[in-house]
């Protein structure tokens, strides 16, 4: 996790076709599960509107900056708010 002036990039693993939407945090990083399936960008929008509930941050503020196509991803969080930036990186602190 590294903060710009953009605002927040977070690196994680996405895991589609799980059982239940959620955020693991293993000895690796993050690693988020998603119940859709890897078509046509779901999982990718599945993803997005997943942290933009649990974050309670609005989804355009959430951009997958690298690996649109790829399990390993760059989040980038257009977020500029101490409170909010504080929240962001407990919930995804190691």
């Amino acid at each position: 996790m590294k903060q710009t002036k953009n605002g927040i990039l977070l690196n994680l693993k996405v895991s589609p076709n799980a059982s239940k939407n959620e955020i693991v945090l293993t000895d690796d990083g993050v690693k988020v599960r998603i119940t859709a399936q890897p078509v046509d960008g779901k999982a990718n929008k599945a993803l997005v509107e997943f942290l933009s509930k649990e974050l309670k941050i609005p989804k355009t503020s959430i951009d997958v900056v690298k690996g649109n196509t790829n399990k390993e991803k760059t989040l980038l969080f257009k977020v500029f708010d101490e409170e909010k930036v504080k929240f962001i990186k407990e919930k995804f602190s190691l």
